[in-house]
């Protein structure tokens, strides 16, 4: 048991999920800032000054997908969808709202970004609801 359980794929596997859910912890943290007024009328005021089309939009379509994305990374449900909405939301922030400096003021997204992608590539693990109600072999 305890050789099996010290197997490089196990432990892997028991990270991933480990990192999967406190990834989407952090993404849903910021996604929180859809209900602070000052957050979103400082949000609307930065993306309106930047000549973002659609501010007040885009604001509250980042946000919710940010804080939607992250609790579906969170219990693991619709795994690889949710870190594609991510992924898509991190290079909006990366590229098009920031200066894609990601070794500067954008390393942040750009280190979220990297972990949706190994998501999309491993989807949500064992421990994850995808896994429960998705899984073909069970």
């Amino acid at each position: 048991m305890i050789k099996q359980w010290l197997s490089s794929k196990t432990i892997l596997d028991k990270w991933f999920i480990i990192i999967r859910i406190i990834t989407g912890v952090m993404i849903a943290r910021y996604g929180l800032e859809v209900f602070s007024k000052v957050k979103m009328d400082g949000n609307f005021a930065w993306l309106t000054d930047i000549h973002f089309p659609a501010p007040v939009f885009m604001a509250y379509l980042g946000k919710w997908a940010e804080l939607v994305g992250g609790i579906f990374l969170v219990i693991g449900l619709f795994t690889r969808f949710a870190a594609i909405i991510l992924i898509i939301d991190m290079l909006v922030v990366i590229f098009i709202m920031g200066a894609g400096n990601i070794f500067g003021d954008e390393q942040l997204p750009f280190l979220l970004m990297t972990l949706f992608v190994c998501f999309v590539f491993k989807g949500g693990g064992e421990l994850s609801l995808d896994h429960v109600f998705f899984d073909k072999e069970r």
